[in-house]
This record gives C-alpha cells, sequence and structure tokens, in this order.
C-alpha cells in the first residue's frame, strides 16, 4: 500500500547549526517525488528525518494522517536504497533479498516466491546465487532495490543510489527505477544533484537550498518557469544578463541593446518606469544570426557533439555566453567570427534585479 507524506513546518538542528529552518511539503500517493539541489542544502538530511533516523526538532512528519515523528525506524515500513548499495558481501543475491522478509517472519514458502518473483522484475534473476563481488556496479544497485521493494513497503527512499556508476550505467539504471515505480505505483522519494536524472525520473521535483524549498513543479514546469535565478541557474544550464524592461504600450519591453528590444506578452512588470533585470536565457534560446542582428559578440570556441554544437561567445558588453545549436553540414563557426544574437522571447526568463522573484508569466510554484 502506498501512502501520501506530509511534511509541515519541519525543523532541523545540529545544535546551534539549523539545517532545515521550517519546511513544508505534500508527497502525493504513489508519486516519485525528487529533492534536488546543492550539496549541502538539506535533502538527505530531510530524508533521513523521514526514514527515522534523524531526530525532528520542530514540526510533523505525516504518513497519511499518522504523525511519526517519534516513531522508529523499523516501524515505519520503508524500503531504502542507499548510495553505497549497502548488500551484504558473504550472501549470494537471492540471500540478501530474502534478508528483511527472515526478520519480518515471512514463512519460508512465501519467502522464496516473492524473491523469485522481484529478482524477475529487476531483471537479475540469473544471478541469484552470485556473491556481489562478481556482480557489476548495475547489478549491484537491482540487488539494494529489490531487497528494498520486496518487503511491500509503503513508501521508498533513495538516496543519490546511481552516484557511483559510469554515465552509461546511470542512464539504463534510472530507467529501470522509474518502469519498476510505474510499476508497483509505490510512493518514492528520490534524492539527487543531478539535474538531469531528476527531470528523466521524477513526476514532481522540489529544488532546494539552504534548507528551504524554492520551487515545486514537474520537470517541465520547473526547467521552463522557475521561479528565480538560483532554479534557472541550477536547473539546466542557463545565461544570465543584466539588462532594463520597461511598460510599453501595455506590453514588457526587455531592452538587450539600445537596437535590439523584445516585446513579450506574458511579462508582468512592476510600475511604469524603466527597471534593471535579471534575464535568464537558456543556451538553445539563443538564434545564432549571422548578419549581426541583435546582441553583438563574438565566437571564442565551439564543441560539436553531434546532434548539438555548444558555441562560447563574448558579447560587446563583456559577457561570457554559452550558445547550443542544432548541428548542421556547414561549418562551424570559427573563433573570432563575429555574430548577432536574438532570443526565443516566449522561452526566456525574466527576474527581478536580485534574481529573486519571476516577472514572466506562467510559472508554477505549487503549494508544497
Amino acid at each position: 500500500m502506498s501512502i501520501s507524506i506530509t511534511c509541515e513546518n519541519v525543523l532541523k538542528k545540529y545544535g546551534d547549526n539549523v539545517i532545515i529552518p521550517d519546511l513544508s511539503l505534500n508527497v502525493k500517493n504513489g508519486e516519485f517525488f525528487t529533492l534536488l539541489g546543492p550539496s549541502g542544502c538539506g535533502k538527505t538530511t530531510l530524508l533521513r528525518m523521514i526514514a527515522g533516523f534523524n531526530s525532528i526538532e520542530g514540526g510533523k512528519i505525516n504518513f497519511n494522517d499518522k504523525v511519526i515523528n517519534d516513531m522508529a525506524p523499523g516501524k515505519r515500513n520503508i524500503g531504502m536504497v542507499f548510495q553505497n548499495y549497502a548488500i551484504f558481501p558473504h550472501l549470494t543475491v537471492k540471500e540478501n533479498v530474502a534478508f528483511g522478509l527472515q526478520n519480518h517472519k515471512v514463512p519460508k514458502d512465501e519467502i522464496s516466491e516473492r524473491v523469485d518473483k522481484i529478482l524477475s522484475l529487476v531483471k537479475i534473476d540469473e544471478y541469484k546465487n552470485r556473491l556481489p563481488e562478481n556482480l557489476s556496479g548495475g547489478q549491484q544497485q537491482r540487488v539494494a532495490l529489490a531487497r528494498a521493494i520486496v518487503i511491500n513497503p509503503d513508501v521508498l527512499l533513495m538516496d543519490e543510489p546511481l552516484s557511483n556508476l559510469d554515465a552509461k550505467l546511470r542512464i539504463e539504471m534510472r530507467n529501470v527505477i522509474k518502469e519498476i515505480q510505474n510499476s508497483i505505483g509505490i510512493t518514492t522519494i528520490y534524492v539527487t544533484h543531478d539535474q538531469e536524472e531528476a527531470m528523466a525520473v521524477s513526476d514532481r521535483i522540489a529544488v532546494m537550498k539552504q534548507g528551504e524549498i524554492q520551487q515545486v513543479g514537474t520537470p517541465k514546469e520547473v526547467y521552463q518557469r522557475p521561479v528565480n535565478a538560483f532554479v534557472a541557474s541550477f536547473i539546466g544550464g542557463t545565461n544570465i544578463l543584466q539588462r532594463n524592461a520597461e511598460i510599453r504600450n501595455g506590453k514588457g519591453v526587455v531592452i538587450f541593446t539600445n537596437s535590439y528590444q523584445e516585446e513579450m506578452d506574458n511579462l508582468n512588470l512592476p510600475g511604469s518606469s524603466e527597471i534593471q533585470v535579471k534575464v535568464a536565457v537558456r543556451p538553445e534560446e539563443f538564434i545564432i544570426e549571422k548578419d549581426g542582428t541583435g546582441i553583438k559578440g563574438s565566437i571564442i570556441s565551439s564543441i560539436f557533439l553531434g546532434i548539438n554544437t555548444h558555441y562560447f561567445a563574448k558579447l560587446e558588453t563583456g559577457e561570457h555566453i554559452e550558445i547550443i545549436q542544432e548541428s548542421t553540414t556547414e561549418e562551424i563557426l570559427k573563433p573570432g567570427m563575429k555574430i548577432g544574437l536574438t532570443v526565443k522571447k516566449k522561452k526566456i526568463n525574466v527576474f527581478d534585479e536580485k534574481g529573486e522573484n519571476s516577472y514572466t508569466k506562467g510559472g508554477v510554484n505549487e503549494a508544497y
């Protein structure tokens, strides 16, 4: 049975050091929910509070309608997958997966049946008699995942489970994890600092900074309409440009240069006078104009990556930016080449001078 998880005004501190000052969120029944943020932002601390491994100094955490603040970890019916797998080296795959069921006093016949079923689900049944030392990293991670879910937990908690794997295996395993989570429908909280990983597996993402949630939304919402400059910069690469903006004829206008200005239908600026803003333009939201139209700049270097070509350029203002363009059969632009840049105005985001609030309409920051 899956459950919903609610955190209300949760406080975590060590002595006078406050790690999580006042955090509230709601994870829906059966949802794949990811805590995303830089190292030290409090995401693993929060996960361990939900698991019962860390104390709670204020607020409360509910599983459905039941407060679990003082409930022992073993009573919370959670499955946990760690960064280092934490599987027993002296036990075979089958014995590792059966371990939790034995602790729950499940009958032997049922243990064998459930273990075989879960090993088949995670596609490692052919390795059931092997010791962990004879498995690849990805296979060991499948064992850890099987052991966590074979006990039929109400909640699956995963702490950076793919960080020890190479890039290709990470992609394979994140697809496996999402596929399995979909098939069993278990409420899952997943911790990572990898933005691409978070977007690939999550139903919703909570972006954290210094113990506080900045934004909660679907991967699409968080990527396309970040609520502040921190989220814009953390979720995927982005170029932050300091510019001015004003309202003309009832519409917001971003002044990129004296000769290149964009009128935007989705800009909600305060007041009528010209103000300073931060403009977030993702690398793929620039359009290179070879005739020099738009923002003037010059190519510094390029990287050809097959489908896309990444350009690094310097604007006349001195700002350094990254541009991503779909690769063509034409020659790659050379260092020193003069270019102009326009933007895909429906996609860019505009924030206040400090980058703390968005002026772009259509942003979503759910009540969490």
